[in-house]
């Protein structure tokens, strides 16, 4: 409902004082209430979004100060109303902007030499922020409260909508999606825990440390350049049998016994705990798909979607009985999209979940089965499948038949911008604010902020 708004100001508070002010002379630019909005936070969130590649529509030094001075409105109501976040929320974010950071960068080591602190320091910079952003965005929850939205609310808004404001709905499609995943030989399984065996005999003698050996073999890319660091995780975060083995860890100096889970294999390392949340790093191997077996489980597909052509049986009951999909066997193989949480997808979300599905489901016509092919699935392993195209919505003008949920959630998000405005220019009149005349010179979204 609010996400957009409250992204908003979630990615202002959380961003990092990455350079260096010393050649600014500060000053006191704005007073909102008994807090001063100084020239340099302002400097530091122009260079922040520059880096970020965040644009400004308008004066960065008029936009920047007015947003941190309804921050400064938010946070304030919010020391009033005794709303807080707790320390889980902050950290669990915290390492979130942090290995964003290493990923970016490149390592925790080429972080650390960017920023010229170390990894502790970091965290220390962005803790405030982060939770300073939390708090702002439940703030603003509060504010909008439970916006209840009825159909007729939904027509009354466009009814009088001008023509070139409805939304364009593009083109989407409903998919459904049979996947085997072809048989890995013991062989392959035994090698692959031979290997783990010897990364963790060469830590133990000391020939060579753990993180070493994940940015050289281990196969999660995720975690691989940092050395196979995971950053704080709580034990809902992480599938359960890394989880038992993760948390059962006590010693840093000891490798875990080999875990098996859906992505492969792991051994892994304690890095540290705090309270209900854990740092590991792990090693992942993957067992290795042969050619035969791979192409055993096309020929099986291409049998399944020939006796479907034929109506032995359907591609409902060949989803629900054969496909190995946990996610979506028990839905007929109907894909879900994650962002909308509807069956529909445009063609660009589906690309983000698959591009092999949004490649194959391009050309094809709605009731089609495809030819079986392969794919990489959401935990990084590669499978065979077969998709039918069950529908193809047309790119169009949003109708309310059509595209009820869509159109509901666009008016929810208004009504809800509608309330936190309000408030911001009620606000603006019971709170003393003080602009620098240097600075006042502004178009401003709120001009309530000067009073003549």
């Amino acid at each position: 409902m609010c996400a957009k708004f409250c992204t908003l100001w979630v990615l202002l508070l959380a961003s990092v004082s990455a350079f260096g002010q010393n050649n600014v002379i500060d000053e006191v630019v704005w007073v909102v209430g008994d807090e001063a909005i100084l020239k340099s936070d302002v400097e530091t969130e122009r260079l922040n979004a520059q880096y970020e590649g965040r644009k400004f529509d308008g004066d960065p030094y008029c936009i920047i100060p007015e947003q941190l001075a309804v921050q400064k409105l938010f946070l304030h109501q919010a020391e009033l109303d005794s709303i807080e976040v707790s320390d889980q929320e902050v950290l669990g974010q915290l390492e979130r902007q942090v290995n964003w950071y290493i990923d970016q960068i490149g390592s925790k080591e080429k972080m650390e030499e960017y920023f010229n602190k170390t990894s502790t320091q970091i965290r220390e910079m962005l803790r405030e922020n982060i939770r300073n952003g939390l708090i702002v965005q439940k703030m603003q929850q509060e504010i909008m409260g439970d916006i209840k939205i009825v159909p007729a609310d939904v027509r009354r808004y466009f009814k009088d909508l001008p023509q070139d404001s409805i939304p364009y709905i593009p083109t989407q499609v409903e998919v459904q999606i049979v996947t085997l995943e072809p048989k890995i030989p013991q062989e392959e399984i035994e090698r692959v825990k031979k290997a783990l065996r010897d990364y963790t005999a060469q830590v133990n003698k000391g020939e060579i440390a753990f993180s070493t050996l994940a940015r050289l073999y281990s196969e999660d890319e995720g975690t691989r350049r940092r050395g196979g660091e995971l950053g704080f995780m709580g034990r809902g975060e992480l599938v359960p049998e890394f989880a038992t083995v993760a948390f059962n860890l006590q010693d840093p100096n000891k490798i875990s016994k080999i875990v098996e889970s859906e992505f492969g294999f792991h051994i892994i390392q304690l890095i540290e705990k705090r309270g209900d949340r854990i740092n590991t790093r792990h090693i992942l191997l993957k067992p290795k798909v042969e050619e035969k077996d791979m192409e055993a489980s096309l020929l099986r597909l291409d049998s399944i979607a020939k006796d479907i052509r034929n109506e032995k049986f359907s591609f409902d009951e060949a989803a629900t009985f054969i496909s190995q999909d946990k996610e979506t066997r028990n839905n007929h193989g109907l894909m879900a999209n994650p962002r909308s949480g509807t069956a529909r997808f445009e063609m660009q979300e589906l690309a983000q979940v698959s591009q092999e599905i949004a490649k194959v489901i391009n050309d094809m016509n709605v009731g089609e089965i495809s030819e079986p092919f392969t794919m990489i699935n959401n935990k990084g392993k590669e499978i065979c499948a077969i998709v039918k195209l069950k529908a193809r919505i047309d790119g169009h003008k949003a109708t309310i038949t059509e595209d009820y949920q869509r159109l509901k959630s666009i008016v929810q998000t208004k009504l809800g911008e509608e309330k936190i405005q309000k408030w911001i220019v009620e606000k603006q009149k019971s709170t003393y604010v003080r602009i620098n005349e240097n600075w006042v010179k502004c178009d401003f979204k709120y001009p309530g902020w000067v009073r003549k």
